[in-house]
């Protein structure tokens, strides 16, 4: 059975989401589907690039993911197909599937979307390619249609580049890149840059409103409602509170500054 993900600003209190389910079902009646998050702020790129990379790699080979966060819906963007380490992205190139590539790397193909027989209708709505271009291309994917089908080929996808985190001998300094549901605020800290530079060192965290001792491996190393950093599951440094919520708490938002200095252990 065909597999097809989904990934949109568009939230759950419209009927966006349902309506693109719908045209999918009508394409490709078996498809299971799997949603990864309608909740990405709206026109958030960067956030959908976040969340997708924290879910793509679980899926296998061959799936088809429908990605729909789309600020220049309606305008010169391009309309895109990709293929990239053995999966199927569907939606805009704004730059959106670049950053789920290694750095350099290039996806293994890519298509523009220039053929109306494989969209709901030859005019699809200017503020609507979801439903009207993007799923039913994804459905078609998932049913069986290659790349070279349903569009024709392009060189590479627009680019869009993380912002790396600055590292020397005193420390590290980066940012708070997510905040999951939970108040949980993730940087653009590796925990492998972190342990490379810390060298057996103890650890400062400044941030928000707050100034944390040494980095955790677990919620539960700190008493509830306390703050503390920690190597998340998605492998960077994220700021939390123990059965609380980081973001609320100690004033962090997307964006905020985060600080590690190295300290001697005493």
């Amino acid at each position: 059975m065909p597999l097809l993900t989904l990934t949109s600003d568009f939230g759950l209190a419209d009927a966006y989401v349902a309506a693109m389910k719908g045209v999918i079902l009508s394409i490709a009646p078996e498809c299971r589907m799997v949603d990864i998050s309608h909740g990405v702020a709206p026109q958030d790129v960067m956030g959908a690039a976040f969340v997708l990379r924290g879910a793509v790699p679980y899926f296998p080979e061959g799936t088809v993911h429908l990605a729909v966060v789309d600020p220049g819906v309606g305008s010169e963007r391009r309309p895109i197909a990709a293929r990239i380490d053995g999966q199927v992205f569907v939606g805009p190139d704004n730059g959106l599937f670049s950053l789920l590539l290694a750095s350099g790397a290039e996806p293994e193909a890519v298509v523009v979307l220039d053929r109306p027989a494989y969209w709901r209708t030859a005019e699809p709505s200017r503020t609507f390619h979801g439903r009207d271009v993007f799923a039913p291309v994804a459905a078609h994917l998932a049913a069986g249609r290659t790349l070279d089908e349903v569009g024709s080929r392009a060189e590479r996808l627009k680019r869009l580049h993380w912002v790396r985190p600055l590292a020397d001998e005193q420390g590290l300094r980066g940012w708070v890149v997510h905040l999951d549901h939970f108040g949980n605020a993730v940087t653009n800290i590796p925990g492998a840059l972190l342990a490379a530079h810390r060298d057996g060192r103890g650890t400062k965290c400044y941030v928000g409103s707050t100034i944390l001792d040494g980095v955790h491996s677990a919620y539960s190393d700190v008493a509830e409602g306390e703050p503390l950093a920690l190597v998340g599951s998605s492998g960077h440094l994220e700021i939390s509170v123990n059965g609380g919520d980081a973001g609320r708490l100690l004033s962090i938002q997307k964006g905020s500054a985060v600080s590690i200095v190295f300290v001697d252990r005493e």
